[in-house]
């Protein structure tokens, strides 16, 4: 440890209570993005930071959008220092909170709770993402009163659409990239691996979604006068899906694992140190037998190999009672994610290659695109992230690890494409933290330790 870093983690400490209320003051405002009804509560949780940012030296303001407002902030770092500059993005807005009556108390009135694993912040937006937002704010608070100066330049980035498909963000990044071309992009909307293990997210799937829709005939049809004879377009579809994987899960499409990279051997090791058991993660929804490609293990499967899904499959009467009935459509709504290099355009052509190419006759297809984007894979290389990783190891328990996600977080591959910047992901919530749920909580020991780490990797990036 640092001697410039000792008096901002015991700053961080002693100011506790303080940056708890701050947060509390933020989770107030009801920032619900994707709800009109609450435009001007989304503006004035802009309003908020900003004023919040200015009260520690931060040169910052709103900027209008067709949506809903963007906060930026800058502050410069020492004079002739080879720090890098840093970037930091969250979200200040909010999903919305139905049922209501499931929740134990109003989620607007949020409150520091105790519960028998310990203290909690319980309100929506206190783990997704405000209360992450908020903690590197507080680190950087913490520097500022102890050492009347930031050791680094940083960019602060704040979105208020994330929770409603960010319309707003890519026109904004595009239109102001020069303030945004920092050397390092910080993010914090992920969490913890486990309970005590902080993690980097270096790796985000990519996405590629489709719905098929085939036609037989002009209308549904009696199945006792035309079983038999006519073409079901189920039995069509349902064969065509039974194609894209072999006996092992390995998805038979041409060219879908071109740019598939193989795990380098140090991530492999850093991802079995992590004691992963697939059984224990399938066993909380009630599985416990892991399905995806043979020879593959639990992590790879979720965070490094690519994956073909059905998410939905509609076709004939599905209403209570019985019916029988040759239905005239069937469709499928089907994703896939996409690691490395994939290309989700050829990925889709292919797919549309085989469906017309396996298409009985009498039958008709019709393709609806729903999205594409790469994948985002981090230089790790970047001196940074080492750094970064060493400093988390030395707050919390167990060891930092540069980990995947199975998920797709569009704003670090927005970083990545339009900025040309990459990304770290560095979060703190816990898998029980009930995000876009009812009763969202916050661990008061990860917000603590969150604020904590934050000034840790401050003084470890800005260090030759």
């Amino acid at each position: 440890m640092t001697s410039r870093l000792t008096p901002v983690l015991s700053r961080i400490d002693t100011d506790l209570s303080a940056s708890l209320d701050r947060l509390l003051d933020l989770m107030r405002l009801k920032s619900i993005s994707t709800d009109p009804a609450y435009k001007a509560e989304c503006a004035r949780a802009a309003d908020w930071l900003v004023t919040d940012l200015k009260s520690i030296g931060i040169d910052a303001q709103t900027y209008e959008t067709p949506g809903h407002p963007m906060v930026m902030g800058h502050i410069d770092g020492p004079e002739n220092s080879s720090a890098p500059h840093l970037v930091f993005y969250g979200h200040y807005d909010v999903q919305p909170v139905d049922p209501i009556n499931l929740w134990s108390s109003d989620p607007f009135d949020p409150q520091v709770e105790n519960t028998a694993k310990g203290k909690v912040i319980r309100g929506r937006g206190s783990s997704d993402d405000k209360g992450q937002l908020m903690t590197f704010i507080e680190a950087c608070r913490a520097w500022k009163s102890e050492h009347g100066a930031l050791p680094c330049e940083i960019t602060f980035f704040f979105e208020g659409e994330e929770e409603s498909g960010s319309p707003s963000l890519v026109p904004f990044m595009q239109e102001h990239k020069d303030k945004l071309k920092g050397d390092v992009a910080l993010i914090c909307d992920t969490g913890l691996f486990g309970h005590d293990t902080p993690a980097i997210v270096t790796m985000l799937r990519g996405l590629m979604g489709e719905e098929i829709v085939i036609t037989a005939a002009n209308k549904d049809l009696h199945s006792g006068m035309f079983g038999g004879i006519a073409r079901n377009p189920i039995r069509v579809l349902t064969k065509l899906l039974a194609g894209l994987h072999d006996d092992s899960g390995r998805v038979t499409l041409p060219g879908f694992y071109d740019g598939v990279p193989e795990l380098s051997d140090d991530l492999r090791a850093q991802w079995d140190a992590l004691g992963f058991e697939p059984e224990q993660f399938l066993g909380d929804v009630g599985l416990k037998i892991p399905a995806g490609e043979d020879g593959k293990s639990g992590l790879q499967m979720i965070w490094s190999e690519p994956t073909l899904e059905f998410n939905g499959i509609i076709g004939g009467y599905t209403g209570k009672g019985f019916k029988t009935v040759l239905p005239s459509q069937a469709s499928v709504k089907l994703s896939a994610r996409l690691v490395g290099d994939q290309d989700p355009h050829k990925i889709r052509a292919a797919l549309h290659k085989y469906i017309t190419a396996n298409l009985p006759e009498d039958c008709t297809v019709e393709f609806n695109p729903h999205g594409a984007s790469k994948a985002s894979v981090m230089a790790t290389d970047h001196p940074a992230f080492e750094k970064a990783r060493n400093a988390l190891s030395d707050e919390w328990p167990k060891e930092a690890a540069f980990i995947g996600c199975g998920g797709s977080i569009p704003i670090a591959g927005h970083f990545k494409k339009v900025v040309g910047v990459d990304a770290m992901l560095i979060g703190f919530g816990r898998d029980d933290d009930q995000i876009h749920s009812p009763n969202e909580k916050y661990d008061v020991e990860c917000f603590h330790k969150g604020m904590r780490s934050w000034a840790r990797i401050l003084d470890a990036v800005s260090q030759d």
